[in-house]
């Protein structure tokens, strides 16, 4: 029973108070504490209490000079306990629980008076290692529990080191060059953690470390992180952070790296060797593509065959080289396509291959699969041949090169007859061209200057090259739908509304015909595919670079060669789930690269007049594009005068940070 003159002891943040109880009540003490403050105190939060019982009749002052002589003697008496030894002694005892006061008397020897009990309780709260207080009694732990609590207070130390260590390693990296900067195994780890909670916020293993040493260090501000690792060398101050917390996978493993040096180890003559591979290397086939492309996976020909023209599509074989059970096939999957960013790419493979063996470089022997299309002058189909085949390429032309010598190289002169005749008969069948000028991002002085052009893609060899591509596409198609057999076919219904009919170059009636475009699909078996005018569809033309592409291949294969299938229905369903997978976070981290760039290129223009085009005005917020660099902006609709769509009007940037997504116009 707590009653008044009792000397207690209470925990207060942490540490021990001594106090005189000079009033109580069922469920709480009045008492006055060392400090000198009178208060009251639920009776649950005393510790000890003296079974001595002291006159309380005193001055304030002698009450509290008494109290703090007692908590110094207490704490006197803590420096000869040692618990370890206490614990030792009791670890034979059939029992974990004791009372304070037999304990403290181990500890002494003798009769333990309070301020004995009270020391050793104190010495409890202190080191928790081998007890523990509950319900006035301490509870021997186990030696597997302390071994726990000890691999705990490592882990807890290490950490506070790691803080205190990595809080003066930042600070340092602001201050000193980076030659200058100590170079360890916790200058590292600090940098990782770091790293790794700017990419995944809360949701990185040691968030909560991270956030520690940047408030040790002062970093309080968002992109902290990033600056302090482009210091540190971690990173480039560019990088691409979409990439990093997209976790695309950058590097190829060394299976696969092996499996790419085996193939470059293979000559042509096992091509030569195969029955059902034609060699064709008597053509001369043309690659027509832009003058920094580097894989180059499809190849043309034409020839007058009695009054019509055979058409070769000639596509690269990669299904030759990367079969279903191989390593690299695996990596494909994981990746899905290749990326193209303005500073470069992500290969689906291995540069060996996509710029290498796989690739139709001017003047090498090469596998392919071969598309032979014969066509009417009218361009209609009259018969498909589809078979694995030998080229060596003749020439490779540039789309600008190509268009300057289209009207008298008879070649491309009847491709582009062909070109054009294809085109209207699917714009016939209600295709939707939708053209689009391409958003060219130069770089330069490693992102320092960054300029932005557009590319007309209308141009005569792009689209002589797109409708080979589509006529090879749709057959390919055709080929595995008439056979009865799965495969991975791309389809869309048709549009919700229709604002072009034919041929449209119009930006305002392009942008608004493609949000009312039906989603594609990716499905097993062949259906419409409403915007290109086709009746069924596939892509098998760029196997270097497209899962999809690489998968219809080895199909196709299967099929021409009288072989069992590659794939079944349900292997194909499988597909279509990690292709939609890969291929929607590559598109992401690719559309907010592409962003990156515009917004560096718009930080420089501040305040600078941009034209943009009026797409949509409702009652709050205008829906514009810049017609210079083609982004989409909005802004909120003026009161007076509000713009018209399909009207340009004039807008300046007020605020751009490209590594923060910020970007806001005003009229």
């Amino acid at each position: 029973m707590v009653s008044s003159g009792k000397l207690i002891e209470y925990l207060d943040g942490g540490r021990f108070l001594c106090a005189y109880v000079i009033g109580a009540q069922a469920k709480r003490l009045h008492l006055i504490n060392q400090n000198g403050r009178e208060m009251n105190l639920p009776l649950s939060r005393v510790v000890h209490c003296s079974d001595k019982t002291h006159s309380v009749d005193s001055s304030r002052e002698e009450l509290t000079r008494e109290l703090i002589k007692t908590a110094e003697t207490r704490k006197q008496f803590m420096g000869k306990i040692d618990l370890q030894e206490i614990w030792e002694l009791t670890s034979d005892e059939s029992t974990q629980s004791f009372s304070p006061s037999f304990l403290a008397e181990l500890s002494f020897g003798k009769d333990a008076d309070d301020d004995i009990v009270a020391a050793f309780l104190r010495s409890v709260f202190e080191d928790r290692l081998y007890f523990k207080y509950k319900e006035n009694k301490v509870i021997a732990h186990s030696s597997e529990h302390i071994e726990q609590l000890q691999k705990q207070r490592e882990k807890e130390k290490r950490t506070q080191e790691l803080i205190e260590l990595g809080a003066g390693f930042l600070k340092q990296i602001n201050t000193c060059s980076k030659k200058d900067l100590p170079k360890n195994d916790t200058c590292d780890e600090c940098l990782h953690i770091i790293r790794d909670f700017y990419i995944s916020g809360s949701d990185s293993k040691q968030a909560e470390l991270a956030k520690k040493i940047l408030k040790a260090s002062g970093l309080n501000r968002p992109h902290d992180p990033f600056h302090i690792l482009v210091k540190a060398g971690l990173w480039d101050k560019n990088e691409n952070i979409p990439l990093l917390r997209n976790d695309l996978p950058v590097v190829f493993p060394l299976l696969g790296i092996q499996q790419a040096e085996m193939l470059l180890q293979q000559g042509s003559d096992k091509l030569f060797q195969d029955p059902a591979r034609k060699d064709l290397t008597h053509l001369h086939p043309m690659t027509i593509d832009g003058p920094t492309t580097l894989d180059f996976d499809d190849a043309l020909t034409v020839e007058e065959q009695d009054g019509n023209f055979l058409v070769g599509v000639h596509i690269s074989d990669v299904a030759h080289y990367v079969r279903p059970e191989d390593p690299l096939f695996l990596e494909a999957m994981r990746r899905g396509t290749s990326i193209y960013f303005p500073e470069g790419q992500i290969p689906m493979l291995p540069r060996h291959l996509s710029q290498g063996i796989c690739s139709l470089i001017q003047g090498e022997i090469r596998a392919t699969i071969s598309f032979m299309i014969l066509l009417s002058p009218e361009a209609e189909v009259l018969k498909v041949r589809i078979f694995p085949s030998i080229i060596k390429v003749a020439r490779r032309l540039t789309y600008d090169k190509a268009d300057s010598i289209m009207s008298h190289d008879k070649e491309l002169t009847i491709l582009n007859d062909l070109r054009r005749k294809l085109r209207n008969k699917r714009l016939d069948a209600g295709a939707l061209l939708l053209p689009f000028p391409d958003v060219n991002i130069h770089i330069q002085d490693g992102g320092s200057r960054v300029q932005v052009s557009l590319a007309d893609t209308d141009t005569p060899s792009r689209t002589l090259v797109s409708e080979m591509m589509i006529l090879a596409n749709t057959e390919a198609a055709r080929y595995v739908a008439d056979r009865m057999a799965p495969g991975l076919f791309r389809a869309q219904k048709p549009p919700k509304k229709r604002v072009v009919h034919g041929l449209d170059n119009d930006l305002f009636l392009n942008s608004k015909q493609r949000k009312m475009l039906s989603r594609g699909e990716l499905l097993v078996s062949a259906q419409p595919h409403s915007g290109l005018g086709v009746t069924q569809y596939t892509t098998i033309t760029s196997p270097i670079r497209r899962l999809l592409d690489l998968v219809m291949q080895h199909q196709i294969h299967s099929l021409v060669r009288r072989e069992e299938l590659r794939f079944t229905e349900e292997m194909c369903k499988d597909f279509t789930s990690v292709i939609g997978r890969t291929l929607a976070r590559a598109n992401n981290v690719r559309q907010q690269r592409h962003r990156y760039w515009l917004l560096k290129y718009l930080e420089v223009r501040q305040d600078r007049p941009f034209t943009a085009l009026v797409l949509d005005c409702g009652p709050k917020r205008t829906f514009l594009l810049l017609t210079d660099i083609l982004l989409n902006i909005d802004l909120a609709t003026p009161s007076r005068n509000k713009p018209e769509p399909g009207s340009r009007v004039s807008v300046k940037v007020t605020r751009v940070d490209a590594l923060d997504n910020t970007l806001r116009f005003d009229w």
